[in-house]
């Protein structure tokens, strides 16, 4: 069976300058999780130190399909039965692994890039010839994400998409970014010198694949996601 790791942040402290936290959003991590559930895959949640919360924002009533709130809001659905059993990184064999994805929301700016645990899951995964895989936030894993082939970045000379900082200055975040000297997705890919390309709108549905490398624009891209990786997995 194929077993996928999706990794959340452990990251749940007041962000938003409307006085929420942020930490998982609920979206980027459902939408994945059907998809890999309906093909069948084995799916674990992990974090860097076991710990999580979601980003208050993305479990708004308002802001969800029936479909995601009465999944959200039902303790036995499948998504949260296993999301209950979210184990710490370093309790992980990442041998048992296939797939890394890395959900997203503002909590993975940071704790991400000093998550050395997920990051060595990541890297195994892809050394073995499996996917890994981001949406939104969570390219920032990608932040001293070594190839353990050649030392160098995982990312490097590849296409990737994240979230935009057109995104971050239209949700009123630029200032919150810059304050606590926080990476954008964007300039992890300058820094890692990847080939970050931007959607249209910063709200459109976008994903890119290059190669073994998935990445999704933001949470409109959960969905598409999900499916991309699937298809890129039985292209291997």
């Amino acid at each position: 069976m194929v077993s996928v790791i999706i990794a959340i942040t452990s990251y749940n402290e007041v962000f938003h300058p409307t006085g929420e936290k942020t930490g998982l959003y609920y979206t980027e991590a459902i939408h994945p999780f059907e998809k890999f559930h309906a093909a069948g895959y084995k799916i674990q949640f992990a974090s860097e130190t076991g710990k999580w919360g979601y980003d208050e924002h993305s479990i708004k009533k308002d802001a969800l399909s029936a479909e995601d709130y009465e999944t959200l809001t039902n303790d036995e659905s499948e998504f949260n039965r296993t999301l209950k059993n979210v184990k710490k990184a370093s309790e992980l064999n990442s041998k048992d692994y296939d797939i890394f994805f890395a959900a997203g929301g503002h909590g993975t700016v940071f704790d991400f890039p000093n998550a050395k645990d997920l990051q060595s899951i990541a890297a195994d995964v892809y050394a073995r010839g499996g996917i890994v895989g981001a949406v939104c936030h969570g390219p920032a894993i990608f932040e001293g994400l070594l190839d353990k082939t050649t030392g160098q970045p995982l990312i490097e000379g590849k296409k990737v998409t994240g979230f935009t900082d057109e995104g971050e200055k239209l949700l009123n975040l630029d200032s919150v970014f810059a304050s606590n000297n926080l990476k954008t997705v964007r300039v992890v890919a300058e820094e890692t010198r990847a080939i970050y390309i931007s959607p249209e709108g910063p709200w459109d549905d976008f994903t890119v694949v290059d190669g073994r490398i998935v990445t999704g624009a933001n949470p409109q891209s959960a969905a598409s996601i999900g499916t991309e990786i699937v298809k890129a997995y039985n292209s291997l």
